[in-house]
């Protein structure tokens, strides 16, 4: 079973091309749908220590929930934890792809951090 999961969005065509990116590679992955399935609180910690910290690399920061919530003023003003826990109760709101495994993560698709990520 691969121990490489990448929670996307059938409609996001960077979630399409990092799928496609991943088997030209030979990368066995399991793909998880993001809304319906958003990543768990263990996994958004290990990607949030992965960006250093930064809890904005989490979030899609284009979305209409992110807007509807405000979230461009508010995300300042919320602690790690409720950061988590809005993420891990509504995956439109996470930044996708949204990749995880043993060794970190990353959000969102640049074929050089993928590279580096993956040890290409």
């Amino acid at each position: 079973m691969p121990t490489t999961k990448v929670y996307e969005y059938k409609g996001c065509s960077t979630c399409r091309k990092a799928l496609k990116w991943l088997d030209a590679q030979g990368i066995e992955y399991k793909a998880v749908p993001v809304r319906e399935t958003p990543p768990n609180k263990t996994e958004l910690r290990r990607v949030l220590k992965a960006s250093k910290g930064n809890v904005r690399k989490l979030f899609n920061t284009s979305g209409a929930d992110y807007k509807k919530l405000n979230l461009k003023d508010n995300l300042p003003t919320l602690s790690e934890a409720q950061a988590i826990d809005i993420l891990n109760t509504n995956g439109n709101l996470v930044k996708r792809p949204f990749v995880v495994n043993k060794s970190g993560g990353l959000t969102g698709f640049n074929e050089d951090a993928w590279q580096e990520f993956f040890g290409l």
